[in-house]
C-alpha cells in the first residue's frame, strides 16, 4: 500500500487497470505522508530535480494542511527564520557541530 496523488486511481482505470483503494483515517494518513516523505527525499537523493522537488513540496504541504497550516504560514516562519538564522546560500559546513 502507499500514499498516491488524487488523481492516480482515475488514470489507472482509464488504462484498463482496476485500482484497490480505501480513504486513509487522519493517523494512517499521517503514517503514509511521513512515509511518502522519505520516498520523496530518496528520490531526490538519486536525481535532484524541479520535478522532485515539486513532489517533496507536495508533501510538506499536504503535512501542514493536516495540521492546519497553510503553505503561506509555512512560507512566513521560513522567511522569518532566514531573516534570524540565515539560509544556506553560503554553502557553509560546520565541522564541529557539537
Amino acid at each position: 500500500m502507499k500514499l498516491v496523488r488524487d488523481t492516480i486511481p482515475s488514470l489507472m482505470k482509464n488504462k484498463g487497470q482496476t485500482p484497490i483503494t480505501h480513504i486513509a483515517n487522519r493517523k494512517e494518513f499521517e503514517e503514509y505522508l511521513i512515509k511518502k516523505l522519505d520516498e520523496e527525499i530518496n528520490e531526490i537523493k538519486q536525481d535532484t530535480n524541479i520535478e522532485e522537488l515539486a513532489d517533496l513540496l507536495e508533501v510538506i504541504y499536504a503535512l501542514g494542511n493536516l495540521i492546519e497550516v497553510t503553505p503561506e504560514q509555512i512560507e512566513k516562519v521560513r522567511l522569518k527564520k532566514v531573516n534570524t538564522n540565515g539560509g544556506f546560500s553560503k554553502k557553509i559546513i560546520l565541522e564541529n557541530p557539537k
